[in-house]
């Protein structure tokens, strides 16, 4: 198991809709609307030597989900900062930090799927955990594909980054039995689109490739990866993908908050093999680095 108990964590503080509340008490109702259907938007946000990395543009795609899913009574970005900003202070916490930050539907009067019994506005919740990333990114990691096809936007879209993860989570449990560290999620159409956790790119005669964005999530770390690429001069083509022109790529990584930049080093038993000896990961990589610092928000405590 990648992800294991911290007892840092045993005594943390969480925050829930308003105010804190000690790791055993942090509850929501059985009401709420997350319980009874997934009803929520998340994101993963880390701390990095006293600074929040990306959170502008986490927070700002929370608001595009919840206004895409109707939330009502939206708490704003400030007063959400506020509530970050407040969890991680309580916790003492300033660098090798992990946020879950969830916004649920809220409570609902009674137990339904109708929207409209939930009255009593949105409810936030930030669970911060002291927690490096949770991959090897030396070593690498090994994955299976799925016969867990990922949403279209005809069923239920990636965009709206929501907490209904079964389609992951049954993914992710193939790969569990499989032995593997995770899954690769195919489209409705047969082509690469995400693994279940995090975003795909290859390398392949010194380009650097991407799936399409239309099934999978338009990840923070992704959309940051291209703009790197860009940035040193890489050429970066979004495209259909299939599963062998991943197994014959010089290089293939995942991105993602919750592990940065991840090489896999084996898909369905085929070894990556870089038969160019160029390799842009390490590249991309620095410049990632360089770049926490300018694109985070400094904590105010």
């Amino acid at each position: 198991m990648l992800q294991k108990f911290n007892p840092k964590n045993a005594d943390i503080q969480v925050y829930v809709k308003d105010g804190l509340y000690p790791r055993s008490a942090a509850k929501v109702s059985v009401f709420d609307s997350s319980v009874q259907g997934g009803d929520a938007v998340w994101e993963g946000l880390r701390v990095y030597k006293n600074k929040i990395f990306c959170l502008d543009r986490h927070l700002n795609r929370l608001q595009d989900s919840a206004k895409a899913l109707l939330f009502d009574n939206v708490p704003s970005n400030e007063s959400i900062k506020q509530a970050i900003f407040q969890t991680l202070e309580a916790n003492g916490m300033k660098d090798d930090t992990h946020i879950r930050l969830t916004l649920t539907r809220g409570e609902k009067v009674t137990s339904g799927m109708d929207p409209r019994v939930n009255q009593d506005g949105c409810c936030l919740i930030v669970l911060a955990e002291w927690k490096p990333p949770v991959y090897d990114n030396e070593k690498g990691i090994r994955v299976i594909t799925s016969g867990i096809a990922r949403n279209s936007p005809k069923h239920l879209d990636s965009k709206i980054h929501h907490n209904n993860l079964l389609n992951n989570i049954l993914a992710k449990i193939q790969a569990n039995v499989a032995g593997a560290d995770a899954a690769i999620m195919l489209d409705a159409y047969g082509f690469v689109s995400e693994l279940n956790d995090t975003n795909l790119f290859m390398v392949k005669g010194g380009k650097l490739y991407t799936p399409h964005a239309d099934a999978c999530l338009h990840g923070i770390t992704r959309g940051l990866t291209i703009e790197i690429g860009r940035s040193l001069g890489i050429e970066v083509i979004e495209k259909n993908l299939s599963l062998t022109e991943f197994y014959t790529a010089d290089e293939v990584f995942a991105t993602g908050t919750m592990g940065e930049m991840t090489p896999v080093s084996e898909m369905d038993g085929r070894k990556i093999e870089n038969k160019t000896g160029e390799k842009l990961l390490p590249k991309l990589r620095g410049k990632f680095v360089q770049m926490i610092d300018e694109l985070s928000e400094s904590l105010p405590f």
